[in-house]
């Protein structure tokens, strides 16, 4: 089994445009992970409960088509095989009833893209190296040690 940070990115995206973003930020952090896209809420959760996909962590916009953002957040963090791993939410929506609501929901992070294409692909670079480089995930087989800190 591969180690957390290893393990596929899932980005849960319609626009073709932001799906290429978000590959070429992954080269530019230097990751390695393959990375699945899921066009709607329904097949993210199909893949999801397929039992033999778990990504390291699942990268989602709100305004997708069908079953939408939220629905899904609050469909992965209702279900106790998916509740721990991390989502973080990557959408248009600076509405802080959506943060609100998010973070609410079990949501882990929560980024409005930028408009700018740079930004966005910067705000990306920064995500994963953090999400990726520094954080312990769930089902992480080194964890730190102790003694370390």
């Amino acid at each position: 089994m591969l180690e957390a940070r290893q393990r596929p990115l899932l980005v849960v995206e319609d626009s073709d445009e932001d799906f290429d973003t978000v590959r070429e930020a992954s080269q530019a952090a230097g990751l390695t992970n393959q990375i699945y896209r899921a066009p709607t809420g329904e097949v993210c959760l199909s893949l999801l409960r397929a039992g033999t996909f778990r990504p390291s962590v699942v990268l989602l916009d709100l305004n997708t088509p069908g079953l939408d953002g939220r629905d899904t957040l609050n469909e992965i963090k209702r279900d106790p095989a998916l509740r721990a791993l991390p989502v973080i939410v990557v959408t248009t929506s600076a509405n802080p009833r959506d943060v609100e609501s998010c973070y609410r929901a079990g949501a882990n992070a929560y980024h409005v893209k930028p408009v700018r294409y740079a930004d966005h692909l910067q705000v990306l670079i920064s995500l994963f190296r953090y999400w990726l480089g520094c954080v312990v995930l769930p089902g992480s087989e080194k964890l730190m040690d102790e003694e370390a800190l």
